[in-house]
């Protein structure tokens, strides 16, 4: 996949989303700059990003959002799934395009609580909606979950409206899976879903977990699970990118 030309008329566009497993890789080694090395690969425009750890002594007390962010020259958007007095754990969209941050909230949840963010991204001076979210483990949480996404305070609401839209993030859930089918009956990802490699775990991946769809208006060109030795490295889940057009 090219990256994205000097053109700012240009309708295509590059996504990726990634659960970086709080930068800690599959070696147990804390290292922020492997996964911005990973994402500055793939020259992706719109990151996607999970399992993100800011002020948490785990982690140094870092900022990984920011850090990331400023390692790849983007702008961070980040939400707080997990909010412990100073430390916090959530998702994140960075992009160094134009952007600006709709909503954020948790969802949901019947186990560890999750969340989901809602930047709108300006592509070639159309405003494109960008969802990440990371579903919970339990078949009957992600159901819930998504039924939510897909109501009036996501999917569903007067802001979205009908506009190009992508959703994505760390699903929990397989393509045959109930979850994902849900999703499926309103957003689209592709002719071939079950064709890609799997993204969990990432040294041998048996399972794709990790997901992104579109909608009104946009045409999924490519898609592909980038699994590099970096990539294998950096975090336990290999990142999902795609390439998408606005149709004209």
């Amino acid at each position: 996949m090219s990256p994205r030309s000097d053109n700012s008329s240009d309708t295509t566009f590059t996504v990726l989303t990634y659960n970086v497993h709080s930068c800690i890789g599959t070696d147990r080694r804390l290292n922020i700059r492997r996964v911005a090395d990973v994402i500055l690969e793939s020259k992706a425009e719109i990151v996607l990003l999970q399992e993100l750890d800011v002020g948490r002594l785990r982690t140094g007390h870092m900022d990984q959002a920011a850090e990331i962010a400023a390692f790849l020259g983007m702008s961070p958007h980040f939400h707080a799934a997990l909010h412990v007095e100073e430390e916090q754990y959530g998702d994140a969209i960075l992009t160094a395009l134009p952007s600006r941050r709709v909503h954020a909230a948790a969802l949901p949840s019947l186990g560890e609580q999750r969340g989901a963010i809602w930047v709108e991204v300006e592509v070639g001076g159309q405003p494109v909606q960008i969802i990440n979210t990371h579903l919970g483990l339990r078949r009957k949480e992600r159901i819930l979950q998504v039924n939510h996404l897909l109501g009036d305070e996501w999917l569903g609401h007067a802001k979205q409206g009908g506009k190009p839209l992508i959703f994505g993030g760390d699903l929990n859930a397989v393509p045959l899976s109930a979850a994902f089918k849900t999703l499926g009956k309103v957003l689209h990802t592709g002719r071939k879903p079950h064709g890609l490699r799997p993204t969990f775990p990432s040294r041998f991946p048996f399972l794709r977990l990790d997901h992104l769809f579109c909608q009104n208006g946009i045409d999924l060109l490519d898609m592909a699970v980038l699994s590099t030795p970096l990539a294998r490295l950096a975090s336990d889940h290999l990142p999902l990118l795609a390439k998408f057009r606005l149709a004209s």
